[in-house]
C-alpha cells in the first residue's frame, strides 16, 4: 500500500523536475521518505547566543545577535572590493565581510535593523571578523536556524552548483516534515518501545533532523540505530530460523578410508583449535541439517588444512566438493599443498582457473560431471555455466569478501540440493560484528597458531634508515632467503599507483642491479598472463626480489620469503598491514617485517604503526583499526547481501547497540518464531517490505 512518504520528490514544495534529478543522481533520494532518511552526519550548535565581548578567533562556529550600525563597500576592484558591514550589541562591534554577493547584500541589510549573525570568527586586516556568516533577520520566522542544533547534510559540488546548499536541503527536510509528521507510520510494536525505553519514530525523525538540544539528538539516534538494527538481525536470525528448519543436509556420517588415509600423512600435529572447528564442522555435517559456516583464522593458522579434511568426508560419504579462491595464485597454492597429502589414496582432484587450456578443461568438464574428480580447485571460473557436478556436498569459498554475493549464488545453484557451505576469511572481525556481516552463518574462529612457526618481528624504519635496510636485504638473499616490497594501493588514483610503483621499481633495480638480482614486478595494471608469470618466478624462487602493490595481500604462500618491506605503511589500514606481514614467516626462518614511512607521521599514523610492531593478534588489531578508521572496507561488505541499507547505524561504531539488538531479537523469535501474535504484526509487515525491496540472499552466505 502506497502512502503520501513514496510521493516523487519533485512533488515536494520548493524542489520541481530539475531539482528532483539532481537529488536522485547525487544523494540518491526518489521519494519524500528518501529525503526524511538522509540524515545529517554531524550538526552545528546554534542553541546559544554568544556576545560580541565573548569572541575570539579561536572559536569555531558561534551565534551572535545585534544591529547593523554602518554599511560600506570598500575597494574599486575584485579581489580586494567588498561590503563590510558593522554589527553592534550591548558589548562591543564585530564586522561581517562579504567579498561575494556584495550589491545583493548590501540591499538585504538595513540599517538599524536587528539580525541574527552564524558564521566562524577570523582575523582580517588585524582585527576580529565574520567573513561571509549567514545573515537572517530577527523579524523573519526562521525555526529552523534559531535556537536549533542544525544538521549538516551529504553534499556534492553539482547540488551546490544546482542551488542545494545546506539551508535549502534543510528547508526541503522541514517542509516534507511538515506535510507527513502525522502520516510516519510506527515501525516498532508499542511493547519494544516501551521496554526499551524508545522515541516514537515521528518524534525520532523530527529531532534527528532539528534536535533542540544534545540530549534529544542522542535520544533520536539511538531511536533510529537500535530499530535498523534490530530489524535486521530479526532478519537474519529469522532466516537462520527458517533456513535450518526447511533446508535438510546431506548426512556424512562415515569417517572413511580417505580421510583416514590423508590424515596419517599430515607431516604435522594438527592445532587443539583446528580439532575444534573440525569438530563444529562435523557436528553440522551429521546434523541433518545443512550447515552455513563462517571459518576465521589468521594468516597461517591452518584454514586451508581444515578444508581439506571435510572434503574428505565428503569424499568418505560419495560426495563431491569444490574450493573457490579469489587468486589463480591461490588456487594453483591450495591444489599443489593438497596433492602432496593425497598421493596414493585414490582421490582424484583437479584444478579449473582461467589460464587451464581447452583440452585439459573439456577433461575435468567430463570428469566432474560423471563424478570422478572428488575435490575441484578454481578461482571464478568454477561458477561458469559449463561447470557441472555430478554429486555437489561440499562448498569451500576462500577469502570469501573478494567474491560477490551473486557469484557465490551460481555455485550454489551447482547442486540439486544446497551443499554444505564453509567460507573461509582471514581478515580477523570482531564476533558480533562477523556474525550480522556474513548473514546467517554460524561462527568458528582458529585462535591458536600451528607450532614451530616463528613470529615476525616487525620493525620501523624512515628515510635516513634506507641504506641500512637495503644492506640488511642484500644479506637475506644471501643467504637464499627472498624479499617482498610491497607499494600502497589508493583506488581513487591508480595511475598514481603506477607511478609510485615504476619509480619504487626502477630505484630497487639500481640497487640490486639485474646481473646479481632476479627482481619480478606485480601491479594491477598487467595482464592476468603476465602477472602470474611474475608472481611464479617468486612462488618458484627463481626471483630474488617482488616489488608488488597490495595486490599480494591475499594468496602467496612463499615459505623462503623471509622479508616484507611496506612502502609508504603509514597509507594502509592496520588490518591490511596485518595481512601483508602474514605473508612472511611461512617457513623455519627467522621473518622481518619493516614499516617504512616518512619521518613525521600524523598521531594516527604513529599509533597504528606502534600497534603494528608491539602485537601480532590479528584480532587486536582488527578491534584497533575499527576503533581508529571506522567501518572502512569490512562496513563495505553490507551491501552485498544484508536484507537492508543502514541509514544512520554503523556495524563497526555502534557495537553495543548491535549486541543489545540481537540479544533482544533472538528473544523476541524465542517467544514466538513465526511472529505470529497479534502484537508482531509490524515486525511481520517491516520484514515483508524490506524482503520486496532487498533481493533475499539468505539460502547463500
Amino acid at each position: 500500500m502506497t502512502s503520501v512518504l513514496d510521493t516523487d520528490i519533485k512533488f515536494l514544495p520548493g524542489v520541481g523536475p530539475k531539482r528532483a534529478e539532481v537529488l536522485f543522481k547525487e544523494l540518491n533520494i526518489k521519494n519524500w521518505r528518501d529525503l526524511l532518511y538522509t540524515f545529517p552526519f554531524r550538526y552545528l550548535d546554534r542553541t546559544r547566543i554568544y556576545s560580541v565581548s565573548e569572541v575570539d578567533s579561536g572559536m569555531s562556529y558561534i551565534q551572535l545577535r545585534g544591529r547593523i550600525t554602518r554599511i560600506n563597500v570598500i575597494g574599486e576592484k575584485s579581489p580586494a572590493r567588498r561590503l563590510v558591514a558593522s554589527l553592534s550589541d550591548s558589548t562591543g562591534v564585530i564586522d561581517l565581510i562579504f567579498f561575494q554577493g556584495i550589491k545583493w547584500m548590501k540591499d538585504r541589510l538595513k540599517i538599524n535593523n536587528e539580525y541574527i549573525v552564524f558564521g566562524k570568527p577570523s582575523i582580517f586586516n588585524q582585527s576580529l571578523n565574520l567573513v561571509h556568516p549567514e545573515v537572517d533577520p530577527v523579524t523573519e520566522e526562521n525555526p529552523l536556524y534559531v535556537g536549533n542544533m542544525i544538521g549538516v547534510y551529504p553534499s556534492t559540488e553539482k547540488l551546490r552548483n544546482t542551488g542545494i546548499s545546506n539551508k535549502q536541503l534543510a528547508r526541503m527536510v522541514a517542509v516534507a516534515l511538515k506535510q507527513t509528521q502525522d502520516l510516519i507510520p510506527e515501525s516498532l510494536p508499542g511493547y519494544i518501545l516501551a521496554e526499551k525505553n524508545l522515541m516514537p519514530l515521528r518524534s525520532a525523525i523530527q529531532n534527528i533532523h532539528f534536535p533542540v538540544n544534545q540530549r534529544v539528538l542522542l535520544q533520536a539516534q539511538f531511536r533510529l540505530k537500535f530499530e535498523e538494527l534490530f530489524y535486521l538481525e530479526l532478519s537474519l536470525l529469522r532466516i537462520k530460523t527458517i533456513r535450518e528448519t526447511n533446508n535438510k543436509g546431506f548426512g556424512f556420517p562415515r569417517v572413511g578410508e580417505f580421510f583416514n588415509y590423508c590424515f596419517d600423512k599430515i607431516p604435522f600435529e594438527l592445532t587443539g583449535a583446528q580439532k575444534r572447528v573440525i569438530k563444529e564442522i562435523r557436528g553440522d555435517m551429521i546434523s541433518g541439517r545443512q550447515m552455513n559456516r563462517l571459518l576465521q583464522g589468521d594468516v597461517g593458522s591452518g584454514k586451508t588444512m581444515v578444508a581439506l579434511l571435510c572434503a574428505l568426508l565428503a569424499a568418505d560419504n560419495g560426495y563431491q566438493s569444490c574450493i573457490m579462491a579469489p587468486t589463480e595464485v591461490l588456487a594453483n597454492q591450495h591444489y599443489n599443498s593438497v596433492s602432496k597429502i593425497i598421493q596414493g589414496s585414490g582421490l582424484e582432484i583437479s584444478l579449473l582457473t582461467g589460464s587451464t587450456k581447452s583440452a585439459a578443461r573439456k577433461e575435468i568438464l567430463e570428469k566432474l560431471e560423471n563424478g570422478t574428480i572428488n575435490i575441484l580447485f578454481g578461482t571464478h571460473a568454477l561458477i561458469e555455466d559449463k561447470v557441472k557436478f555430478n554429486r555437489l556436498g561440499f562448498a569451500v569459498i576462500d577469502e570469501q569478501h573478494r567474491f560477490g554475493v551473486e557469484q557465490r549464488a551460481r555455485l550454489w545453484s551447482k547442486s540439486d540440493e544446497l551443499p554444505h557451505i564453509l567460507v573461509m576469511t582471514a581478515t580477523p572481525i570482531p564476533r558480533t560484528l562477523a556474525m550480522t556481516l556474513y548473514g546467517d552463518l554460524d561462527v568458528s574462529v582458529i585462535d591458536e597458531m600451528p607450532p614451530g612457526r616463528k613470529g615476525v618481528r616487525t620493525i620501523h624504519a624512515s628515510e635516513n634508515q634506507r641504506d641500512r635496510i637495503r644492506e640488511f636485504i642484500r644479506e637475506q638473499i644471501a643467504s637464499g632467503n627472498q624479499v617482498f616490497i610491497v607499494y600502497p594501493l589508493i583506488k581513487e588514483s591508480e595511475k598514481m599507483d603506477y607511478k609510485n610503483l615504476e619509480e619504487g621499481y626502477e630505484n630497487v633495480l639500481k640497487h640490486f642491479p639485474p646481473d646479481r638480482y632476479k627482481v619480478a614486478v606485480v601491479h594491477g595494471q598487467q595482464k592476468s598472463d603476465e602477472k602470474t608469470g611474475n608472481m611464479e618466478l617468486f612462488v618458484s624462487g627463481k626471483a630474488n626480489i617482488l616489488v608488488s602493490t597490495s595486490v599480494i595481500e591475499v594468496g602467496v604462500d612463499v615459505p623462503n620469503a623471509t622479508v616484507m618491506v611496506i612502502e609508504s605503511a603509514e597509507r594502509f589500514g592496520l588490518s591490511q598491514l596485518h595481512q601483508l606481514r602474514g605473508r612472511v614467516g611461512r617457513g623455519s626462518e627467522s621473518s622481518y617485517c619493516i614499516l617504512m614511512t616518512d619521518y613525521k607521521l600524523s598521531k594516527e599514523s604513529r599509533q597504528r604503526v606502534d600497534l603494528m610492531c608491539s602485537t601480532q593478534d590479528g584480532f587486536e588489531l582488527a578491534e584497533a583499526d575499527l576503533r581508529m578508521r571506522g567501518p572502512g572496507d569490512i562496513e563495505g561488505t553490507q551491501q552485498s547481501g544484508l536484507p537492508l541499507v543502514l541509514n544512520i547505524a554503523s556495524l563497526s561504531k555502534d557495537t553495543m547497540i548491535l549486541e543489545d539488538a540481537r540479544r533482544y531479537a533472538t528473544t523476541v523469535l524465542e517467544e514466538d518464531p513465526q511472529l505470529s501474535a497479534d502484537k508482531n504484526r509490524n515486525l511481520r509487515n517491516q520484514l515483508e517490505n524490506m524482503k520486496q525491496e532487498v533481493r533475499d540472499y539468505s539460502q547463500i552466505s
